[in-house]
Formats: structure tokens, C-alpha cells, sequence
């Protein structure tokens, strides 16, 4: 069962695999070249694994020390991970000791993962949410020690690192765009964040954008999007 689950996961998280081996390499080379010892790249990584917040967590952690600053970032940058788990209720009920798991695992990679993937008929959903979860983990933990080793051997001089994350969110948008049924919900959460941004200003809209999102959420119609 497990081995079965493994081997239909495996294959659809090797897309998170190219993106993160960018995109951590880029954030510990960030921590490498902001004076921070590997010690730092692992904890964060295996702790906090939140790769936009981590790349703004370079800045926090090199400024004073200001947790009160610190704990705001991290609800405005990971606030869509509520709306995440709201969706995700019905998928990860019954899932055991897997549940907790699977939940803490939930980066932005392994839910869109999860929520778009077909399970193969004789695979245990449970299962393969651990795996897919598991593996996008390991991944991310794989490249962002990469980065901060190889780090020693790169100029320092380097800039644009942090775009890779830009990217990666683009490459995701156009991953889901490929679902049809998809294509609404990512309407809505486009045209939020553009009214969001031009009515709250920069500081202010990533909140805003999200009440936004979760309310038209509850008035557009089921397109059927999930599968099992």
C-alpha cells in the first residue's frame, strides 16, 4: 500500500523538485552570503518551511531584533495557508496520525499537488498526501543546504536571487491554468489582488486581498475541481 502510494506520488512532485532546486539553492545562498551558518539554513528550512517567508526572514533575522515585526510578516506572508486548509477539511479527514503531519507539510507545492491530482484507482489518498508532502519537505531541506554549501564558491556579488520565488508562484499559475475547471478560481484570486493593491496601497493589501478571495470563494458557483 505504502510503496503504491510512493510510486504514484513520486512522479508528480519531480516538477517542485527543478523549481525548488532553484529556489532553495537560491535562499541558502541568501543565507550563506548574509553571514548565517548552515545551522541557520537547516533550522529555517525544517522548521518555519515557508519559502516566501523565509526569504523575507533573511532581512528579520540580519535587523534588529523585533518580534513583534517578525510575527506580523509571518501572518500577512502565510495567511493564505488558512484558505488553504479550509479547502483541504473533506481530503484530509480520517488520515490518522498522518493528519498532523500532512497539515504542517502543507506549502504552497503540495497543496496545489494535492488539490489538483487525480488518485490512481487502488492508491490510498491518505497515503499519497503523506508522500507528496513528504517529498516536496525533503526536497526543499535537499536544496537550500545545497545553496548555502555551495555558497563558499559563488561571488557574492550576485543579486536577483530572490525573484527565483517570483518565478516559481508564475510557473505554479500556469501549471493550474492547464485545468480548465481551475481557471475562475484563478481569475478570482488575480483580479483581488489587483483591486486589493490599488485600493490599500503596497503595505496593506496582501489582507485585504485574501478577505476578498475567500468571499468570492463562497459566492462562485462549485466548478468540480477536486477529485479523488
Amino acid at each position: 500500500m505504502k510503496l503504491k502510494a510512493f510510486k504514484a506520488a513520486f512522479p508528480i512532485t519531480l516538477p517542485v523538485l527543478t523549481g525548488y532546486l532553484f529556489l532553495g539553492i537560491a535562499f541558502g545562498l541568501l543565507m550563506h552570503q548574509s553571514g548565517f551558518p548552515i545551522l541557520w539554513t537547516f533550522l529555517s528550512s525544517s522548521v518555519v518551511f515557508a519559502g516566501a517567508l523565509q526569504f523575507a526572514g533573511v532581512s528579520i533575522l540580519a535587523s534588529a531584533f523585533n518580534p513583534l515585526a517578525a510575527f506580523t510578516l509571518a501572518i500577512l506572508v502565510n495567511i493564505r495557508h488558512l484558505f488553504y486548509g479550509l479547502s483541504m477539511l473533506t481530503r484530509f479527514k480520517g488520515l490518522g496520525f498522518k493528519k498532523n503531519f500532512v497539515i504542517y507539510m502543507m506549502a504552497d507545492e503540495a497543496f496545489s499537488i494535492n488539490a489538483a491530482a487525480k488518485i490512481p484507482e487502488g492508491v490510498d489518498s491518505a497515503w499519497f498526501y503523506f508522500f507528496t508532502s513528504l517529498l516536496c519537505y525533503l526536497y526543499w531541506n535537499l536544496a537550500s543546504l545545497t545553496g548555502h554549501l555551495v555558497g563558499e564558491f559563488i561571488p557574492s556579488s550576485i543579486v536577483g536571487l530572490d525573484f527565483v520565488l517570483t518565478a516559481l508562484f508564475y510557473i505554479l499559475f500556469l501549471n493550474q491554468w492547464n485545468v480548465k475547471a481551475h481557471r475562475p478560481y484563478l481569475l478570482v484570486g488575480l483580479f483581488s489582488t489587483l483591486i486589493s493593491r490599488l485600493v490599500l496601497g503596497r503595505s496593506n493589501f496582501l489582507l485585504g486581498a485574501m478577505v476578498l478571495i475567500i468571499g468570492l470563494l463562497w459566492i462562485i458557483p462549485d466548478q468540480g475541481v477536486h477529485h479523488e
